[in-house]
């Protein structure tokens, strides 16, 4: 499973597919219909469950289990990530016609992100079965913070300008307009920047936070760097589709936050036993392993499953009866903090 030859080629079939999506928004910049994502969507949603079942038939139902509760953590944490990223796109007024190349940019540099994140998570996991406990400690903050999110009275997220966008702003002037998707042009003889350079480093930067979160997460299912990064890559792949699938669904899912939050706090429990069975710290135990329950990778997705399938559930019949959504930035805000940031620049150059 871990050979050099199937890395390369999984690696190799991953940058295919991200290529070809590339190659097709470069080639016609659109606003893609329902369909057109639908189909997409169901296309790589379908790849992914392909891959896992093949598992089971190459005799590795185990690592199949992994993949698939692995895929259905990430998915659904991209899917709470998507919130975000309407924000940001939002924030930055992007024109509906370049929405498609800054997701895809954005996901490609978090799939670049994560690559060096889990090198780094399974390094240190194999030399440091500490790390368990620091990982599990940190989602269950997460879950913590999650839940409280989602119960806020607000429903607006907030975007604040990361040190890329800031650095970004102070190193180079930026226009008014998006100059046909152009990152730089030069203009009265000196070198600009338009918002889509801002808008893809404030995607890129913020994915650094949603690796922080998604990796933990999976290493607390496997422990496997092969079925860690296919399980990222796959979530990952289609979520430029599926952003406009669920576009105007995303504000119906109430309670996604409360469902995130729970198999958070799920994994962060499994991580803290993990490393209690695999204890080396001196002042636990006398530097003994704990005998404590195992969570089987069958158990973790069956919980995975039924979590975020009652909490999309419930936040569809909740939105339905009462009407309540989780409701983003209006439309003259967007302009007006565009118009904001772009008098902010000209002041400072």
């Amino acid at each position: 499973m871990e050979s050099t030859l199937v890395w390369a080629i999984t690696v190799a079939g991953i940058i295919g597919l991200f290529v070809f999506d590339f190659v097709v928004v470069v080639a016609k910049p659109h606003v893609p219909s329902f369909k057109e994502s639908a189909l997409w969507s169901v296309f790589y949603i379908a790849l992914a469950l392909v891959f896992g079942v093949s598992m089971y038939w190459w005799n590795l139902p185990h690592k199949g289990t992994e993949f698939l509760a692995g895929f259905i953590t990430e998915k659904s944490l991209s899917v709470d990530n998507l919130f975000v990223f309407l924000v940001i796109l939002g924030r930055f007024a992007v024109p509906p016609r370049f929405r498609q190349r800054v997701l895809l940019i954005g996901i490609a540099i978090a799939l670049v992100l994560r690559g060096i994140f889990i090198a780094v998570g399974a390094a240190a996991l194999a030399t440091f079965s500490w790390v368990f406990y620091i990982f599990g400690a940190f989602l269950l903050y997460t879950a913590v913070m999650v839940a409280r999110e989602g119960g806020a009275e607000e429903g607006e997220a907030e975007y604040k300008e990361n040190a890329l966008v800031r650095w970004a702003r102070r190193l180079m002037p930026v226009t008014d307009g998006y100059r046909e998707g152009h990152f730089t042009v030069r203009e009265a003889g000196r070198r600009m920047a338009t918002p889509m350079l801002l808008v893809v480093l404030a995607i890129g930067g913020t994915d650094v936070l949603f690796a922080l979160d998604s990796i933990p997460a999976i290493f607390g299912l496997t422990q496997d760097p092969y079925i860690v990064f296919t399980a990222n890559a796959f979530a990952l792949l289609g979520l430029r589709q599926l952003f406009f699938l669920v576009d105007g669904l995303l504000s119906r899912l109430i309670y996604l936050s409360y469902g995130l939050a729970v198999v958070l706090g799920f994994i962060g429990v499994k991580l803290v036993l993990e490393a209690l069975a695999q204890n080396s710290l001196p002042f636990i135990n006398g530097g003994e392993p704990v005998h404590v329950p195992h969570i089987e990778t069958w158990v973790s997705l069956v919980v995975i499953a039924v979590v975020i399938g009652v909490a999309a559930l419930a936040s569809v019949i909740a939105s339905n009866r009462t009407g309540r959504t989780l409701h983003g930035p209006e439309e003259s805000g967007d302009d007006a903090g565009v118009a904001e940031g772009s008098e902010r620049t000209e002041r400072e150059g």
